[in-house]
């Protein structure tokens, strides 16, 4: 029996890597400074691992910016707009993909499978693929003259590559496959001459709802890497869910194939007893929690390993998270802040290599006592008063029986809300503007003693003031307050309500260099006063024109935190809806008469299996109406969700039952458009206009385009147009110059309009 890992986080205990990225985007580092920074980063996670005993260590898992990027560039796979020569991709050409340019924009940014990672979305279709450079090559020589390390290299599976890329019509993959499976085999044929003995080809997109068709385009894949490099072994390895085709899966020509353990456990445990498990291959279990932080009980992951050695040897087995640590923070130890009780009950990417290494160890000798600790410390945690409030449990479990939807149609309420007297194509914003080093320092000053929450509040008016000025100046006819109190969308939230506890140091990467702290939800969710109310009202006396409330939605709170998992999902969230709905009394009850009620993640909640979506859909959608449905009719909920396949589930956007909804398609480049063609829509809708994640300032006419086309598909009385997402993480003169551009564009629209009427 060995031990093995699928991926390490490469932020680093202390966010290293971010902050050589954005050191070296701001010209604070030079190339090969920010180079040789980047390799100590990456030499110091492998020795960790090696530290710990893993037999099987990853390499190849650790990117600039993010892997799906890296294949793309690896293949050549450059659109014609950023002028790539062929060759190598350099540094600024790879950056520019991710993060637009001057010159070009971004490619679209898209979440991976169902979690909050965003991978950069590969376009094909440009040009003939070829292999620039063997990345998985150089990070196993690294590790191999470095540290010593017979590593694993790791590599995104040619299926799931495809699948997940764009640029082609489906009667082109059979083209694509032809030309991407000469690539993958030069690349193994290279590994298998330099000795490597083991790579691991991720294939998440079987876990899928894929086809059987599909499944014999991927039998076919993997007979030309296996006859390219017979002598490599291939541990194919899917994760987040059960594997759709057991059988066929299985009988792939490949060394080793690698299940989800955790989150497909009852489907890949069911198959594994019913159906064996080939003689000739090696199984992956993956048995400790890659996207959740809590401990395992270590007592009951040893029954599960004694059920899957009644049907595969120790011998053929490898002990493994379920996937990727990319989703965990990177350690506990710096966790000195915490509750015992919860400390005790957690184990971050560190922790659950520890867990695996102590199951490789024990089970291999027979010595399980320790497994005790684990168990008790659940125990004290499960036992907590905490988790035992059973009025908000009863309340919560009552809703999924009850109907629950706004006192009079969208149509009734339209014709109330016009009191607003609003323009055509409203113009507005998502909700945050730029935190700059001032508002983080302030928030420093005061979370420090070193400045009273007096101090900090007249700090706070006094941005929100500048920024409603600002946005008085600028033209728009629908404010915010800039949310400059809030660290995060859903942090912020979490610290004032039950229920909730912080880490001081358990960073995970969304997106690029941006990292984010989810919230532990760890005990039953109350609320205990108003969050936003006092802010929103300071900002609403400012100006004669409507500013819009801002919190963030139940079901966005729940995807975006740590989820205690003693519980099924769908009632956690309705305890945060119950919670929420009280926010929203509260914002309607002080005069605010617009929420915007933020559902960002409402997407990647859906279950990768189809037949698993409408369940998911009626509890997701029930907890948003809970939250925003006992307002009166006068009141207009917003919601706002971004980067997302929208086509999938437009009927659940229009169950929302939203007065208006904006959604990102600036770098989708207006493909969302489509789905509005093809699927009618009559409430209220913001298409992001531009993208908000790269720091260029889109020009009047690029932002023209996206409104025409947006024009297509929708009436001009239900188009606001906004940008595609927060303006928090942009510079103050950058958003000044894109929202002018963005309110020069939709007056000429209007005037355009107006002159056709």
């Amino acid at each position: 029996m060995k031990s093995s890992n699928l991926g390490y986080p490469r932020i680093g205990e202390n966010r290293e890597w971010k902050k050589a990225l954005e050191s070296f985007w701001a010209g604070k580092l030079t190339e090969s400074d920010f180079l040789l920074q980047m390799e100590q980063i990456r030499l110091q996670h492998l020795q960790k691992q090696q530290d710990l005993g893993i037999d099987l260590i990853p390499v190849g898992d650790f990117t600039f910016y993010d892997q799906m990027l890296d294949m793309a560039v690896m293949f050549g796979f450059v659109p014609k707009r950023y002028d790539y020569d062929g060759g190598a991709v350099p540094l600024s050409t790879y950056f520019a993909m991710a993060r637009g340019s001057e010159k070009a924009v971004a490619c679209e940014m898209t979440k991976w499978f169902n979690t909050n990672y965003h991978y950069i979305v590969p376009e094909l279709g440009e040009g003939q693929p070829t292999l620039t450079e063997n990345k998985p090559l150089q990070a196993y020589r690294e590790a191999k003259e470095k540290l010593g390390i017979d590593g694993k290299p790791v590599i995104v599976g040619p299926y799931t590559f495809l699948k997940l890329s764009k640029g082609y019509e489906p009667k082109q993959l059979p083209v694509l496959i032809l030309q991407i499976v000469p690539l993958y085999v030069q690349i193994l044929q290279e590994l298998a001459a330099e000795g490597v003995k083991w790579v691991q080809l991720d294939e998440p997109i079987l876990v899928t709802s894929v086809t059987k068709d599909e499944m014999k385009t991927v039998a076919y894949i993997y007979e030309q890497l296996q006859e390219a490099a017979p002598q490599l072994q291939i541990m194919l390895q899917t994760y987040f869910e059960t594997v759709e085709y057991y059988e066929e899966v299985t009988q792939l020509p490949v060394a080793g194939i690698g299940l989800d353990f955790v989150h497909g456990l009852e489907g890949n445990l069911q198959a594994l007893t019913a159906k064996g498990f080939p003689a000739d291959k090696v199984l992956g279990v993956g048995l400790i929690d890659g996207r959740n932080i809590w401990r395992s009980d270590l007592s009951v992951k040893k029954k599960l390993v004694d059920t899957i050695i009644d049907c595969v040897p120790k011998d053929r087995l490898w002990l493994q998270p379920s996937s990727s640590l990319l989703h965990v923070p990177v350690t506990i130890r710096h966790e000195d802040q915490l509750n015992p009780i919860v400390k005790e009950a957690l184990a971050f990417a560190d922790e659950k290599l520890a867990e695996v290494q102590c199951l490789v160890e024990s089970i291999s000798h027979g010595q399980v006592e320790h497994f005790a600790e684990s168990t008790t410390a659940l125990e004290r945690l499960n036992q907590s008063q905490e988790r035992n409030r059973r009025e908000i449990q009863e309340a919560a479990a009552n809703l999924f029986t009850q109907d629950v939807r706004r006192k009079s149609t969208f149509e009734q309420r339209q014709e109330k809300q016009k009191v607003w007297n609003l323009p055509l194509l409203p113009t507005t914003t998502i909700g945050s503007f730029p935190q700059t080093l001032e508002v983080r320092q302030a928030r420093r000053k005061w979370r420090n003693g070193e400045w009273t929450t007096e101090e900090y509040d007249q700090f706070i008016q006094k941005e929100i003031r500048k920024w409603i000025d600002i946005q008085e100046e600028i033209g728009l006819d629908v404010l915010v307050h800039g949310e400059f109190e809030r660290t995060d969308m859903v942090e912020f939230f979490g610290e004032k309500l039950a229920g909730f506890t912080f880490t001081k140091n358990g960073w995970v990467q969304s997106y690029g260099s941006r990292c984010v702290k989810p919230p532990v939800i760890y005990g039953d969710v109350e609320f205990l006063q108003p969050m936003t109310v006092k802010e929103t009202v300071y900002a609403q006396s400012l100006t004669e024109k409507p500013v819009k409330g801002m919190i963030t939605g139940p079901v966005t709170i729940l995807n975006w935190s740590f989820v205690r998992d003693d519980l099924p999902r769908s009632e956690v969230a309705f305890q945060i809806a119950l919670a929420l709905r009280k926010e929203v009394e509260s914002l309607e009850a002080a005069g605010i008469k617009m929420i915007q009620v933020d559902e960002p993640a409402l997407r990647e909640g859906l279950p990768l299996k189809k037949s698993a979506w409408e369940n998911y859909l009626q509890w997701a959608v029930k907890a948003f109406r809970v939250t925003t449905s006992s307002v009166e009719d006068t009141t207009q909920i917003h919601t706002h969700m971004c980067y997302c396949e929208f086509h999938d589930f437009i009927e659940a956007i229009d169950q929302l039952d939203a007065d208006v909804i904006s959604i990102e398609t600036s770098r989708s480049h207006g493909e969302l458009i489509s789905a509005f063609q093809h699927h009618a829509y009559h409430k209220g809708i913001g298409l992001g206009v531009y993208d908000i994640h790269s720091p260029r300032v889109p020009s009047c006419e690029e932002i023209l385009e996206v409104i025409d086309n947006g024009l297509l598909a929708l009436e001009p009385s239900q188009f606001w147009i906004n940008p595609d997402c927060g303006l928090k993480t942009r510079g103050m003169e950058e958003t000044v110059r894109a929202l002018e551009n963005m309110v020069t564009a939709t007056h000429l629209v209007r005037d355009r309009l107006a002159v056709k009427n």
